[in-house]
């Protein structure tokens, strides 16, 4: 029985390496079309981006008696949604892309709904509502990436866990709503 080794061999690997040298961290074992996954992080990226702003206008007009902490909630959710922007936003631009932050069109490349909502109860039911779309929309953009771009597909995994985190918060922030009304 002969043991083929799995790796490529060291001098291919080198010359590899030097052919190609502007795409960067892009090699030719990248086996993804590109400009999809650029596009489909840059629906993330807005996707994110609506949800930092939307978090953030129910930081400052949440009113009532037990707003502070929930205030302190949408502040906290605001600023890592704005970490998961950062991070995509680097990511395209090491796969070549260059990350969108057009305000102009940023709802309608985002899976996420910008809705404002009145009371505190509809802004975290909004909050959740968008934190779940989020979650269905990244599980296929992982399963899209499988093992053609294990980078970004790790990356929104990551995401993916903090999101449903959210969701789970803003659930028990919904069931609270209702026992202390």
């Amino acid at each position: 029985m002969t043991t083929t080794p799995f790796l490529t061999d060291v001098k291919t690997l080198r010359e590899r390496a030097r052919k190609h040298i502007d795409d960067g961290a892009v090699t030719a074992g990248y086996a993804a079309e590109r400009d999809t996954v650029i596009r489909l992080l840059n629906d993330a990226l807005a996707t994110e981006l609506v949800c930092v702003l939307r978090y953030r206008r129910h930081y400052f007009m949440a009113k009532g008696p037990n707003s502070k902490s929930v205030a302190e909630e949408f502040l906290a959710h605001s600023n890592e949604e704005q970490g998961h922007a950062d991070q995509i936003a680097e990511r395209i631009v090491q796969l070549g892309g260059e990350p969108d932050f057009a305000p102009d069109g940023l709802t309608s490349r985002s899976h996420a709904e910008y809705v404002e909502g009145k009371t505190l109860t509809e802004m975290i039911r909004e909050d959740l509502v968008a934190e779940r779309i989020a979650i269905d929309s990244y599980r296929e953009i992982i399963k899209f990436l499988g093992d053609r771009d294990p980078t970004s597909r790790r990356m929104m995994e990551e995401i993916l866990a903090v999101e449903e985190e959210h969701a789970d918060d803003m659930a028990d922030l919904l069931a609270r709503q209702g026992t202390e009304r």
